[in-house]
């Protein structure tokens, strides 16, 4: 019969070195937000959209990038579109594939900049006009819950002090007109 220390000596040892390592490479692995807020703060700054609506959005049509749509198509903003997934994996999906993750953060802000509201809204900072309006363009099938469920991210995340913190760190443009 093994005795306890034996059987903690080599068959709790792996186990425990497993345990670390699993720890350690989540650890390791960045969380959605910060995954890419980078790539959402440049894209913010180009389409004058707040990167809160951006991100906000991707989290909710996504759920935080673990959707079959983000994993199998790269489309973090449920876009609708083409796809190749039933001729390669045997699925059926109207949504539109993108050939990288930043390709779907770029097609959501142009399609933002082709709406109407667009340019009455571009630079303005405040997530809540943009989430209003996108509402009201059909983006969603149920605008009232859509809306509700990416303020809630919005706040969750704290997106919405992000945006304002970033915003009033930014450097003044200096009295040469040099940048």
């Amino acid at each position: 019969m093994k005795t306890f220390a034996s059987v903690a000596q080599y068959g709790l040892v792996p186990i425990f070195y497993l345990l670390f390592f699993q720890f350690s490479l989540s650890a390791q692995q960045p969380s959605f937000l910060e995954k890419y807020q980078a790539l959402v703060d440049s894209l913010a700054a180009v389409y004058k959209i707040p990167s809160a609506v951006i991100l906000g959005v991707a989290v909710i049509e996504s759920g935080n990038g673990t959707s079959r749509n983000s994993r199998l198509l790269h489309n973090f903003f449920g876009i609708k579109g083409k796809n190749d997934l039933l001729k390669t994996k045997g699925i059926r999906s109207s949504y539109k594939k993108y050939s990288s993750d930043t390709a779907s953060f770029v097609d959501f802000c142009k399609l933002v900049e082709r709406k109407k509201f667009y340019s009455a809204l571009a630079g303005n900072p405040d997530y809540r006009f943009w989430l209003l309006a996108l509402s009201k363009t059909g983006y969603s099938e149920v605008p009232e819950t859509w809306r509700r469920l990416i303020t809630g991210a919005i706040k969750k995340n704290g997106l919405d002090k992000t945006g304002q913190s970033k915003s009033s760190q930014l450097p003044s443009k200096s009295s040469n007109g040099n940048q």
